[in-house]
């Protein structure tokens, strides 16, 4: 009944007191699950598990080729499941802070250049509402780095013209300014002006910036769709998704030499160290630059 009881009381926790999604929930559950599955028939109750259990758990798993980001799922799950043993006082401590997490691969998205945004927007005829539109739209997430939720999320209270400021609502409800430059502030006020305000919004959508024709404000898919479609058009051999647009804007400002906290605070990073990527990114930009130009690099 152990396993039963702590399981339980681990998605009263994460419910009630982290105040997680259902589909977090969810995940975490599973993950204590695989862990239970392994343990129990050996006998093995949740406060005996210990560090040694959990290696042998990951490495039977690393033998079926799991994914490295599973692995690292299941271990933040794990420590999160005896971090709350350790606060019940049911173990003193807590076995899956010892575990090491194996290193994440690092797929990022292809980083588009000046030439290549202008080459997307350049597919969008402008004479047109939709198409109009899509082109403010990435004039904001390239100009501004936002997450596709946050985009789809703005609101038009959220737009402050004189300030040339945008209010975001990030990951966790979490609010933070980012500058927007004074282009984008242009045409997404011609936007509001021409197109926005001739959409009869649908009822509890009228907040919303950007709305479809149906006046429902647009979903991740739609500008998912949008973008790869534009840049199959202008001939962009690249997977673009909106996050492309948001990593090649943080690129951009490392890059062109950018504090890293500046760039963190307008990413609404919560972690400098998910920011540091990109110190590594420019890091190849620059042996990739002297490789290219210094004439010893040349040499065999």
């Amino acid at each position: 009944m152990d396993w039963t009881r702590h399981i339980r009381d681990f998605e009263t926790h994460l419910r009630l007191e982290r105040n997680l999604a259902d589909n977090s929930i969810m995940a975490y559950l599973r993950d204590v699950e695989h862990l239970r599955r392994y343990a129990e028939p050996q006998g093995i109750e949740p406060h005996e598990v210990d560090i040694r259990l959990l290696q042998d758990l990951i490495k039977e798993l690393q033998e079926t080729d799991i994914a490295v980001t599973t692995q690292c799922r299941l271990i933040s799950g794990w420590r999160m499941f005896f971090r709350l043993l350790v606060i019940e006082d049911v173990i003193k401590d807590n076995p899956a802070e010892l575990l090491q997490m194996p290193a994440r691969p690092q797929h990022l998205p292809d980083v588009l250049s000046d030439s290549d945004i202008a080459a997307i927007q350049s597919t969008f005829n402008r004479s047109l509402p939709g198409p109009a539109r899509n082109y403010v739209i990435v004039e904001v997430l390239y100009g501004c780095g936002l997450r596709v939720s946050e985009l789809c999320n703005l609101k038009l209270s959220n737009i402050y013209p004189e300030e040339e400021m945008i209010q975001v609502i990030g990951k966790g409800n979490k609010e933070r300014w980012v500058p927007i430059n004074s282009y984008a502030l242009k045409q997404l006020e011609i936007y509001l002006l021409t197109i926005r305000s001739q959409i009869n919004p649908q009822p509890g959508e009228e907040k919303y910036v950007f709305l479809n024709l149906r006046g429902h404000h647009l979903s991740r898919v739609a500008i998912f769709q949008f973008l790869q479609e534009a840049a199959d058009k202008a001939g962009l051999h690249k997977h673009v998704s909106p996050h492309s647009l948001r990593h090649s804007f943080a690129t951009e400002l490392v890059q062109n030499g950018a504090d890293l906290r500046a760039v963190q605070e307008m990413l609404g990073h919560g972690s400098l160290s998910t920011t540091q990527i990109y110190t590594h990114l420019s890091s190849q930009y620059l042996r990739d630059t002297i490789s290219t130009y210094h004439p010893h690099y040349k040499k065999t």
